[in-house]
């Protein structure tokens, strides 16, 4: 109860959890959930000029250009964004955790290694790299989420080396060395406990940074490829009629904004709820 009572004083904090819910309700039961068929063409569902419709009685967030029910595309791009959000943010968290803990822990040659492969893929700008990579395999919803894992792993990478190398110099991590404990259950149990605050937050906030890219992959044609529905590609191919059906880009827009901002602030809330040293700060 103390925990529903912390959300419920924040505004803000209490929108992002219910939004998230929704939108995960939203993916998990999407055949029930949406109105039509999100690939059908409806004849009745563009004008007499062949021009998208409005929202109306019949489509609550109007039509595409193609005539399809822009909501129960909407409905259904939350399922592709979700998926590639939670797998790749997933894969990206294991790795570099994996990576940091191990180089952090062993140090020497094979954490000087994998640190400057760390810093190697630093260095290409994400977004450039993920297309090179989308473009050089033929892009599909799982492909993406890959693509997009091997560009997001260096950032929680260089945390988790950091806060290992520090753990690895404690007093204690010292006892259970001359204790003969094995290095693998020394990482697993005694060191790892310490990390999961931390790999916690970075799995909240990363997902926020994925839906962003797997949108922008989208948006740029190689990402998540039609029929399949995505809320980037949904932008992509309704950008010619900005100017005329702008709902076709702003009901999509904002729902990539609002989840994104929804998981950066449920992010944010649990990094000052799980770190000691931000307690007690609004």
């Amino acid at each position: 109860m103390k925990k529903l009572a912390w959300v419920c004083k924040q505004p803000l904090l209490a929108f992002a959890f219910f939004y998230i819910i929704v939108m995960v309700v939203a993916a998990l039961f999407a055949p029930w959930l949406a109105p039509y068929n999100p690939d059908k063409q409806f004849a009745e569902g563009l004008t007499m000029e062949g021009a998208p419709l409005s929202p109306n009685g019949s489509f609550w967030l109007g039509t595409d250009l193609l005539g399809r029910d822009l909501l129960s595309r909407l409905i259904f791009g939350a399922r592709t964004s979700l998926i590639v959000g939670v797998v790749a943010n997933g894969i990206a968290v294991f790795i570099g955790t994996v990576v940091g803990l191990t180089a952090g822990y062993l140090k020497g040659w094979v954490g000087s290694i994998l640190m400057r492969l760390t810093d190697l893929m630093m260095a290409f700008p994400a977004l450039l790299l993920a297309i090179a990579l989308a473009a050089i395999f033929h892009p599909s919803l799982w492909i993406v989420a890959l693509v997009i894992a091997m560009v997001n792993w260096v950032q929680i990478a260089r945390v988790i080396y950091t806060e290992t190398t520090a753990l690895s110099a404690r007093d204690f991590v010292a006892v259970e060395r001359t204790l003969g404990v094995s290095a693998r259950r020394l990482l697993v149990v005694h060191i790892l406990p310490h990390l999961l605050p931390t790999i916690l937050v970075w799995a909240t906030l990363g997902i926020s940074t994925t839906v962003l890219l797997e949108a922008t992959l989208s948006f740029l044609g190689v990402g998540v490829q039609p029929p399949m529905a995505s809320w980037g590609n949904i932008i992509f191919e309704s950008q010619t009629y900005f100017t005329a059906a702008p709902w076709l880009v702003f009901f999509p827009g904002a729902a990539i904004v609002l989840l994104s901002l929804s998981f950066n602030l449920v992010g944010d809330a649990l990094r000052q709820k799980l770190d000691p040293t931000l307690k007690g700060r609004s």
